[in-house]
């Protein structure tokens, strides 16, 4: 199993909407992809904003393939959402899970 996580800070007026974005349209696509098996939304004020981290679990590199492309660690993130972003990770970082 590997997590994938994922570094952003929304605006705070924006904050609610990306969670409404990952709940109705990016966690629901992702649960159609074999090898997907969960995800998380952690969030806490800052000074710029909303800091969010979004953790993703993948039963392997291949599924997390299938959703981010040939560079597995490529953040993927829609225009619409880096309209909401004062900053985001390019990149996602990967860890071995220990269930």
């Amino acid at each position: 199993m590997i997590s994938r996580l994922w570094r952003s800070i929304a605006r705070s007026e924006c904050a609610a909407a990306y969670i409404e974005h990952l709940q109705q349209e990016t966690f629901p696509k992702l649960q159609r992809l074999s090898g997907f098996k969960r995800a998380t939304i952690l969030h806490r004020p800052c000074d710029l904003g909303m800091e969010f981290v979004i953790l993703t679990v993948w039963e392997s590199e291949q599924a997390i393939i299938a959703f981010a492309g040939a560079d597995a660690q490529a953040a993927v993130v829609p225009e619409k959402v880096q309209r909401m972003m004062v900053e985001f990770d390019d990149r996602a970082r990967h860890f071995n899970t220990i269930e």
